[in-house]
């Protein structure tokens, strides 16, 4: 059944840092009379970018949410980070939308991070569609956007407008699918008839389109060309199911651009009741449940913040309805709480509201405990939803109170750091006894730093950044016995078991079992798996974790009374730990892929500065008068090399990161 459902969008912005994402989602709310002002990024003035950080850095580092209304449609917007420190932001908000909004930038087309946050959409299904920005600009080709597009990220991209005009001369756009010129004199629109020239290139979309869609084949060959209407509905079914990307254009800064862009999200996005029925578990059963207002309550909570005001939960409405005062429960602990108001979000103002049904996305207050990524629902109908995956850190610093005196408020403050950031990690050094706190990257850190000073935390001191290193085995063992006997009166403990260790580069850590006979009884296999688990977490070089490792439990022996699953896990644990020191461990280091965009005169200098950091080059692009190499660089290496490449490019080269995975350190094993 279809209802007022069908008039919802939810949807996010997503893209490379710099590509004009904050500057898109001001021009929409600008355009769509939510705001009477437009918002710039350099003057401090968005209306999402409102934290204090985020406007002295000028980029976005929290995902902000607003809502709109175009054209008789609610639409949920959220606007996303784009540098690779904050990913684990949009991996949350990529979580509960339905759709997106890609922004490249029509210069350098598709960019590190914007491969990544395209990624990250592939893997939760959102149906997106693609925005070349900053036409307007020096050096900007649609073209060669829509090639960097179809190469790199492997798509099949469906160009449903072209520009008018190049560069400073670029006026509007010419749209394909009406076969209509759009154009804009002091960002107010104006509409007239397509140039000559726009039906060949409405022919290409045609044949692209019935390569794609069969209804539209069948009448393409019918008639050789496509209706408005077919040409429409096939591109919405092409969209929802990834087969193809619409691709727009314009230079939102310029707002040129932005109202078809609004029409394209309503006429091609889904809505809440298009994307297939959310899916969960509760008892070992799958449990399913469809965009209804009718259906028990169901919602993922995607964002929590705290301050001294009280506790916001952001949380995606998927089934039912929820009415100020409800109880609901936290599947994931257990917890019952009472939803004090609903609120609607405009990044950071809020209005209350008495009701939130399915497909909403709104602030809960009054709900106390409950993390991002954690279930609430109706007491009595529990689900589990699938929760976002968190990132695990590659950078740490120590983080002391000033003042001896501060060591319980520092401990308050970074709980609530990381209460509001999962992909934030806290422990305590075994050997110095330092609080370390770890994040996605230097930039992380300094942030939730500086936050925590800002919400009136103590004053800190903060060591210099350290790289999570890993550890694996290159060469492992055979037939390693570990025998755990412990008989301190009364009933003891006894485990015999015998360990294959091996690497295992398909991922992180497998267990299988070869016991035969029933030598180890199953109950007592799953300990030592849960055993061999715990030994992961401290490697033999370092105390570094341990990943890429395959480990077989060949054979065992019980006893008829002291044998249990506490004695098997402590010999899969204390088992694997010695099995490790008589292998071949090394040290692995995060290794980051890191693209500099610099001039052709400084690209010796780049280069040289490059390979004394042990990186491998594995190309270089000339594009109109700059050269973007791009290489593969240990992290640590990557500390400070902002301040190095400003020197060597006399301020003129820019670069940018993502992470890649590991690789052995130099001259580190045993």
């Amino acid at each position: 059944m279809r209802t007022d459902l069908d008039r919802v969008r939810n949807l996010g912005i997503l893209a490379h840092v710099d590509a004009g994402k904050t500057t898109v989602t001001e021009r929409i709310l600008y355009a769509t009379g939510t705001t009477y002002k437009q918002g710039e990024v350099h003057d401090g003035t968005t209306v999402t970018d409102f934290d204090e950080q985020e406007r002295k850095r000028g980029i976005t580092i929290y995902a902000a949410a607003v809502t709109c209304e175009w054209n008789d449609h609610r639409i949920n917007l959220i606007d996303t980070p784009g540098h690779v420190d904050f990913a684990d932001e949009v991996e949350r908000a990529l979580r509960v939308l339905d759709g997106a909004v890609a922004v490249f930038d029509g210069v350098a087309g598709v960019q590190p991070q914007s491969e990544s946050v395209w990624r990250q959409a592939d893997r939760y299904n959102v149906p997106r569609i693609a925005f070349v920005n900053k036409l307007d600009r020096a050096g900007a080709d649609l073209d060669a956007a829509v090639s960097s597009i179809r190469e790199r990220l492997g798509v099949r991209p469906l160009v449903v407008q072209r520009p008018i005009g190049r560069e400073d001369a670029f006026v509007g756009v010419v749209d394909l699918v009406r076969m209509r010129a759009l154009t804009w004199d002091s960002g107010v629109l104006s509409t007239g008839p397509a140039p000559a020239d726009a039906h060949a290139q409405r022919h290409l979309l045609e044949e692209a389109v019935a390569e794609l869609h069969p209804a539209a084949f069948e009448e393409y060959c019918a008639t050789s060309a496509l209706s408005d209407a077919t040409l429409a509905a096939a591109l919405r079914e092409l969209t929802l199911s990834g087969a193809g990307v619409v691709v727009l254009c314009g230079s939102a800064k310029a707002m040129r651009g932005v109202e078809p862009l609004l029409d394209a999200v309503v006429a091609y996005l889904p809505a809440p009741v298009d994307v297939p029925a959310v899916r969960g578990t509760w008892n070992g059963a799958e449990v399913t449940r469809t965009a209804d207002p009718a259906q028990p309550f169901a919602a993922l909570v995607s964002k929590v913040h705290v301050a001294a005001t009280g506790r916001l939960t952001s949380v995606r409405v998927y089934s039912g309805t929820l009415r100020k005062g409800d109880a609901v429960r936290d599947a994931t602990t257990g917890r019952v709480e009472r939803v004090g108001r609903i609120l609607r979000v405009q990044a950071d103002r809020h209005t209350d509201v008495d009701v939130a049904t399915a497909g909403d996305i709104v602030a809960l207050v009054g709900v106390k405990e409950a993390r991002a990524g954690a279930t609430l629902c109706t007491p009595g109908a529990e689900l589990v939803l699938e929760p976002p995956s968190v990132a695990e850190p590659v950078v740490s610093v120590a983080v002391e109170a000033v003042r001896g005196t501060d060591t319980e408020r520092l401990a308050v403050a970074l709980g609530r750091l990381v209460e509001e950031d999962p992909s934030l990690r806290l422990r305590t050094d075994a050997e110095t006894g330092q609080t370390v706190l770890s994040g996605m990257g230097e930039l992380h850190l300094e942030v939730a730093v500086e936050k925590m000073r800002q919400s009136g935390g103590p004053a800190v001191t903060v060591g210099r950044p350290q790289v999570a290193y890993r550890e694996t085995v290159t060469r492992g063992v055979s037939g390693f016995v570990y025998r755990h006997v412990k008989q301190v009166g009364g009933a003891g403990q006894f485990a015999h078991v015998v360990l294959d260790v091996e690497p295992y580069a398909d991922g992180e850590f497998a267990f299988e079992s070869a016991v035969v006979g029933g030598r180890v009884p199953k109950e007592f296999v799953r300990a030592v798996e849960a055993g061999c688990r715990d030994a992961l977490a401290d490697g033999p070089l370092g105390g570094h974790p341990v990943i890429g490792l395959r480990v077989r439990l060949v054979d065992g022996q019980t006893h008829v009374k002291d044998s249990s699953d506490t004695a098997f896990r402590i010999a899969g644990r204390l088992g694997l730990r010695d099995a490790l020191r008589a292998c071949t461990v090394v040290l692995l280091e995060p290794i980051v892929e890191l693209t500099v965009t610099t001039t052709e005169e400084t690209v010796g200098a780049v280069l040289g500065d490059l390979a004394a950091r042990r990186g491998r080059v594995h190309g270089s692009t000339l594009r109109r008068g700059t050269v973007v190499v791009t290489a593969t660089v240990p992290l640590v290496e990557v500390f400070g090399y902002a301040t190095a490449l400003r020197s060597r490019t006399h301020g003129r080269g820019t670069f940018s990161t993502r992470p890649t995975g590991y690789a052995p350190a130099p001259g580190v094993a045993v």
